[in-house]
């Protein structure tokens, strides 16, 4: 070979190299070996093959993690994902950790997870907190995501860690955003779920092409209108600005609110401290002592979001498409569509109604809430609400993340529904173009904030 083609060719080879440093990607797996790797947890198994990591599912085993030797802070993690059959599950660990005593000695993996989820459910891309929290960012958040994950192939997954914020897309999709406070720095790992069928066990997950950016950090572009998950309450990011969300709530003052039927916020019977507004207890006589409280501006389609907090035995509600209007004054509350907040287990209201419709997330006196009860967080604990009115009309409730019901407001189905509810005898009771949110007094002590909402056009 002459001498100037080796120059050429040696040339060439820096200056790949130069640029791959220059783009601050680094692989975190070689394509060949398990180097800077361990595993964690369970009993399943790891190995490489054909330029991959395979995970294999072993019966009787618990979940069992993959994970880098080495912490990360802030970062933007790219791999590609194969799960062959749609009973497996699998995830992606971020900023997690290690409790060598958790889980009965056998070993604890806790922290963010991206799932990988090719069951039905369809909920790849959400956010899960393993061993922890529980789910942060349920697929069901972010619909026109669901079918971004494809079963026997191999996917590209994204998920970017910048300071508080965690986003996370499956083959170009963006799924799901989060802000998070609870963990800046931990591992990366690789999740081969556990099994409860010996059928099961053999089956595999693939992990390829593994690499990590950790400076000169660029966060990709974001489509407009997915929901936002934050935890850092009553505080808006600049992307959900951006996209017209509102605090109807600043967190230190009554701004925006006045009394039902009044001109003012009430003098007592309401306390604003410490970023949380409260309902304070009265005997849990309805309208208590302060009374309804409702937002100066009516809103008619729109996306409301809130977090609620119960003492034992609370009754309360938010409700929406409040007139106000003298023909529907009430002795006890003012009239709207209510999504009920209720402790089900010791207030008498859960047992009412028709079907359990007078339960908590329940359109009240209405729909019953189809949930289930590892999404409801104990007591004590926020739980997060969430209406969707579309201006079609549709509209859907949210329970921490799980829509929990839907209904065609002004439909023949929802008016056979009022007239055997106690709404009856209001004239086109929840069909006004548009209204006030209240929050209700009824005399029991429930915390709210986090209140958002973005108008939909």
């Amino acid at each position: 070979m002459k001498k100037t083609t080796i120059l050429f060719i040696s040339g060439l080879l820096a200056s790949i190299g130069l640029s791959a440093q220059q783009s601050g990607w680094t692989d975190l797996f070689d394509g060949k070996t398990l180097n800077g790797w361990k595993k964690l947890a369970g009993t399943a198994d790891y190995k490489v093959e054909d330029g991959a990591i395979v995970g294999t599912t072993a019966f009787n085993s618990g979940n069992t993690f993959l994970v880098t030797e080495k912490e990360f802070g802030d970062f933007i993690l790219e791999m590609d994902i194969r799960i062959e059959d749609t009973t497996s599950n699998s995830g992606v660990q971020v900023r997690s950790h290690y409790d060598p005593a958790g889980h009965e000695g056998k070993g604890l993996v806790y922290g963010c997870q991206l799932e990988v989820d090719p069951s039905s459910r369809r909920w790849s891309g959400g956010i899960y907190d393993e061993g922890r929290r529980d789910w942060l960012y349920p697929g069901s958040l972010n619909p026109a995501a669901q079918t971004a994950f494809k079963v026997g192939a191999y996917n590209h997954i994204r998920i970017e860690c910048i300071g508080h914020s965690m986003k996370t897309w499956i083959n170009k999709t963006a799924v799901a955003y989060l802000v998070d406070t609870v963990d800046q720095t931990g591992f990366i790992g690789l999740q081969v779920h556990a099994i409860g069928k010996q059928e099961l066990a053999g089956e595999k997950v693939y992990f390829k092409n593994i690499r990590i950016q950790t400076s000169g950090l660029k966060p990709a572009s974001f489509p407009k209108g997915i929901y936002v998950v934050g935890n850092i309450p009553n505080t808006l990011t600049d992307y959900e600005k951006a996209n017209g969300w509102q605090l109807l709530f600043d967190g230190h003052s009554s701004a925006g609110w006045v009394g039902a039927y009044k001109e003012t916020f009430p003098k007592g019977g309401w306390r604003i401290q410490d970023g949380i507004i409260t309902v304070l207890a009265s005997q849990g006589k309805e309208g208590g002592v302060g009374g309804d409280i409702v937002t100066t501006a009516e809103y008619s389609a729109f996306d409301l979001s809130f977090e609620f907090k119960l003492t034992p035995g609370a009754n309360s509600g938010v409700k929406y498409f409040v007139r106000l209007a003298p023909e529907e004054k009430n002795s006890g509350s003012a009239i709207g569509l209510e999504y009920q907040v209720l402790d089900d287990t010791l207030h008498p209201d859960a047992k009412l109604g028709r079907d359990g419709d007078r339960t908590m997330a329940s359109l009240y006196d209405l729909i019953k809430a189809n949930k289930q009860k590892r999404f409801i967080h104990p007591m004590g604990q926020w739980n997060t609400g969430r209406v969707v009115v579309y201006p079609n009309n549709h509209v859907e409730h949210y329970l921490n993340g799980i829509k929990v019901l839907e209904y065609e407001r002004s439909s023949a189905a929802y008016r056979e529904l009022v007239a055997m509810s106690k709404y009856k005898i209001w004239k086109n009771f929840g069909e006004a173009q548009q209204g006030h949110i209240l929050l209700q007094d009824h005399g029991n002590e429930v915390s709210f904030r986090s209140i958002k909402l973005r108008e939909l056009k």
